[in-house]
């Protein structure tokens, strides 16, 4: 819903420092808590800065996340899609009761059992690419040896995508993350990449096996009658973009952010049993995908006070909600031992992080392995040379030299 209300900022708002919000976020919370602000698309939207009021909208049944909606805020310019290629809706964009019967399909994929399964196997990754780590030249660049090729691995092995193919499928979605990419150039990346999967699925489709996600999802289609090829390559493409691109960046930014404070890597080093805690406040810190709580009014709702109408846009700034004094102490000191698991960063209510249990899973295993084999890892360039993404939807380093 586009307006002519006035704006109090437009959206995005960069960061000064890159291990701190938007300054503006402080003061929008303090000043106008609940605010109209202007997007990249050239709608306006509610923004909302607190905490309580980002979990309140995320866990309201007036609020959709259709993304095809003309309604939906979006942060980039909407593409034009051809019209004989059929929107394949995914969890992201799905509303209740359709999003809970998808939802339910899949989660037995994404449990804390079948997650320590999978463990012995993310070690061998993370070791085996430690090990060409330590063989090869210094500095050496981790976001290339390490942060992106351990969970697209996973992903990958864990979905039944060769990752052969792993340059063509991050080639696509570095593009489609890009705010700076033209929107006809992001559109052709995005029907490059649902038609690989497209094919993909249909290969897995003439010779289903148990052997990974797609091929037990096919399967289980089978013995309920309800084969919906569409909605697997729609969930295989949000897995196969979320599965890496959010786990590589958190891995970069967490290392350079424990190696900034030495005295927080020590108590990991000290005592293991630290390092989710550490996991769950550098999530807190960066919340690096931190629109993805945007949504659209579904009905006159009252949020923390304010009057939102049917079909206005709303945009969860989790980055603010996350630096919230009510909600975290101190909230802009970097504390392992916080203890805080209310954050937002992987969302709240019926569409939080499907795959949340495996991220902080092979963030655990890198960071504890990482700062074990290499203990004398540190930046290679000073921290203002670092090449952080301010033009991505998700944040994060575009690379990382290091020595050791």
């Amino acid at each position: 819903m586009t307006d002519v209300e006035e704006t109090t900022a437009n959206l995005p708002l960069m960061r000064k420092c890159p291990f701190s919000p938007p300054p503006e976020y402080e003061t929008l919370r303090t000043e106008s808590p609940i605010s109209r602000v202007g997007l990249p698309s050239g709608q306006t939207a509610w923004a909302l800065t607190r905490l309580e009021d980002i979990r309140e909208m995320l866990s309201s049944p007036h609020f959709s996340s259709d993304r095809q909606n003309p309604d939906f805020p979006l942060m980039i310019k909407r593409p034009v899609r051809r019209e004989e290629k059929p929107f394949r809706a995914s969890l992201i964009s799905m509303d209740p009761p359709e999003h809970s019967q998808a939802r339910r399909d899949v989660v037995g994929e994404f449990t804390v059992k079948r997650m320590k399964a999978l463990q012995p196997r993310i070690q061998q990754i993370v070791d085996e690419h430690i090990d060409a780590l330590l063989a090869g030249p210094q500095p050496a660049d981790l976001v290339q040896a390490l942060s992106l090729p351990v969970p697209s691995l996973v992903i990958c092995e864990l979905l039944g995508v060769p990752y052969s193919d792993h340059e063509f499928f991050q080639g696509c979605s570095s593009k489609l993350l890009n705010r700076e990419v033209p929107p006809e150039d992001r559109q052709v990346a995005f029907e490059q990449l649902e038609n690989y999967l497209d094919e993909l699925v249909s290969k897995k489709e003439a010779n289903a096996t148990e052997d990974d996600l797609l091929g037990r999802q096919i399967l289980k289609q089978r013995e309920t009658g309800e084969a919906e090829h569409d909605e697997l390559v729609g969930l295989a493409f949000l897995l196969l973009i979320a599965g890496h691109e959010t786990t590589a960046n958190m891995i970069s930014l967490g290392t350079v952010t424990l190696l900034r404070n030495p005295d927080q890597l020590e108590k990991i080093k000290a005592d293991p049993g630290k390092t989710l805690a550490a996991i769950e406040e550098l999530l807190r810190v960066f919340t690096i995908a931190e629109t993805a709580t945007s949504r659209f009014a579904t009905a006159d709702v009252e949020i923390g006070g304010t009057l939102i109408r049917a079909g206005e846009g709303v945009v969860g700034l989790s980055n603010a909600g996350n630096h919230d004094p009510n909600g975290f102490e101190n909230p802009d000191d970097f504390d392992i031992e916080r203890g805080a698991r209310h954050h937002v960063a992987f969302g709240f209510g019926v569409h939080q992080c499907l795959g949340q249990n495996l991220a902080r899973m092979e963030l655990q295993i890198v960071f504890d392995t990482l700062f074990r084999r290499m203990p004398g890892i540190k930046v290679a360039v000073p921290v203002d040379e670092l090449p952080f993404k301010h033009d991505s939807t998700i944040y994060g380093l575009h690379a990382l030299p290091v020595t050791w």
